[in-house]
């Protein structure tokens, strides 16, 4: 767990893929804690997730989706039957995505992710969410996908990058609608430009910040 006053990230990982699943809190005011679960993952990671959510005492207000790849969306529908209040956002672009294993990707791998829970909404560039008594800013890092997203929090320097940046690698862009010139522009004009010290939680691997990605990954040495 990190804690970035005011905001804390938990993050669960998959067996299977590696990929992070988040739960964002933070104090709603009330002396309760607001929460938001990101990416909830390929799904042996959720129970953990939820009796996370349970024992924190956390009020779930969202579920935002980074993209619509079958390893960070297969847990949607059990996170939403836990909590059906929540509401569900990502890309417009990405949607489709929701109900198509070939385009989520889960039908290469051999079985089929196909999502019951709509998403309520789109998450626009540069959209600011209230998390509590903290706002976050969505940022345009498609590419990987046609409609990935990034989480940016100024106040708690903190930026969830989905699939899009790594610590020392960048998302695949080999793969159906993504775009190599479109994610690495996105990197450079959205989030290499936020402060050296902002700390990088990525859909895999380990944390990072924009600094340490600037200077040393290799896929973006070009740029500095």
């Amino acid at each position: 767990m990190t804690t970035t006053s005011p905001v804390t990230i938990k993050a669960f990982i998959d067996s299977m893929f590696g990929e992070n699943a988040f739960v964002v809190s933070s104090a709603n005011g009330s002396g309760g804690r607001a929460g938001w679960v990101i990416d909830p993952g390929l799904g042996d990671q959720v129970q953990r997730l939820l009796d996370y959510i349970a024992r924190e005492g956390i009020g779930l207000e969202k579920i935002l989706l980074t993209h619509g790849h079958a390893d960070h969306i297969a847990g949607l529908d059990a996170v939403h039957e836990a909590h059906p209040h929540a509401q569900v956002f990502m890309a417009d672009a990405d949607q489709p995505m929701l109900t198509d294993p070939e385009l989520n990707l889960s039908a290469p791998f051999g079985f089929r992710v196909v999502m019951e829970t709509p998403a309520n909404g789109d998450i626009t560039p540069r959209q600011v969410m209230r998390l509590g008594e903290v706002d976050w800013t969505a940022l345009d890092t498609s590419g990987h996908s046609p409609g990935g997203r990034s989480f940016y929090c100024a106040e708690a320097g903190v930026v969830l990058t989905g699939d899009a940046l790594f610590a020392g690698s960048i998302g695949r862009t080999d793969l159906p609608g993504s775009d190599s010139k479109q994610l690495l522009m996105n990197i450079h004009e959205q989030l290499l430009t936020l402060p050296p010290e902002t700390m990088v939680y990525s859909g895999h691997g380990p944390i990072t910040t924009i600094g340490n990605e600037r200077k040393l990954n290799r896929f973006l040495s070009d740029a500095y």
